[in-house]
């Protein structure tokens, strides 16, 4: 079965979907928000990549190499952004978003 081949890969892309929507929701309650705009910007296409990702690589889809090495391109960028700040949840979020990239770099 496709997901049991993949299933590290599915497991940091729901851990990074589940960093960023946390990251995203909780740069809505700093106290400088708008400068955290770009961050949840990145969080949410982060987010979704990541869980297209693991829904084409559960189903077995002929497009999960591709989608993943989309979703690797995305994890790289939302790091990036989450690596500007100083904030907990940024770091915990970038941490999330490199390993991610890194298992869907391998399987793509």
């Amino acid at each position: 079965m496709a997901h049991q081949q993949h299933q590290s890969c599915i497991d940091a892309c729901d851990a990074c979907a589940a960093a960023c929507d946390h990251c995203a929701t909780a740069c809505l309650s700093e106290s400088n928000v708008a400068e955290m705009a770009e961050c949840i910007r990145q969080d949410m296409d982060c987010a979704d990549a990541c869980r297209l990702a693991s829904a084409a690589m559960a189903r077995g889809s002929r497009h999960a190499k591709d989608i993943c090495a989309l979703c690797a391109s995305l994890c790289e960028a939302c790091a990036a952004e989450c690596e500007k700040h100083e904030h907990e949840h940024c770091k915990q979020c970038a941490e999330a978003c490199r390993a991610c990239a890194k298992e869907c770099r391998a399987m793509a």
